[in-house]
């Protein structure tokens, strides 16, 4: 299993951002996938999942500003980041598998102005 994610930068809150996971080694199509994000010092923290047929569960943290969504066609996850707070800033990891045990490399959100 292959997750690489993309994307991350440093953002102004109140900001805009669209993180992207690239996928391989599994079947994707039938897999349910989710974002974990990590920020300095604190564990990690379920943002987002989507099951294969689209259905999608939010953190109450991010609900409303955070869309996740994925494209079993190319094989990829996204994640549009919205009105971007500080608290949104971690490393932010694309996962799958049985307990979402598979993670990426990440990719860093930072938010400052």
């Amino acid at each position: 299993i292959q997750l690489v994610e993309s994307g991350g930068e440093n953002i102004q809150p109140g900001g805009s951002l669209r993180l992207s996971c690239e996928a391989s080694g599994f079947m994707f199509s039938t897999s349910d996938m989710a974002w974990v994000r990590q920020a300095p010092g604190k564990g990690p923290e379920w943002v987002a999942a989507i099951t294969p047929g689209g259905v999608t569960l939010y953190h109450t943290s991010v609900k409303g500003r955070f869309t996740i969504s994925r494209d079993n066609l190319k094989k990829t996850l996204a994640l549009q980041m919205n009105s971007v707070k500080p608290d949104d800033a971690a490393r932010y990891y694309c996962s799958t598998g049985r307990g979402y045990g598979y993670w990426g490399q990440g990719t860093q959100v930072t938010v400052s102005s």
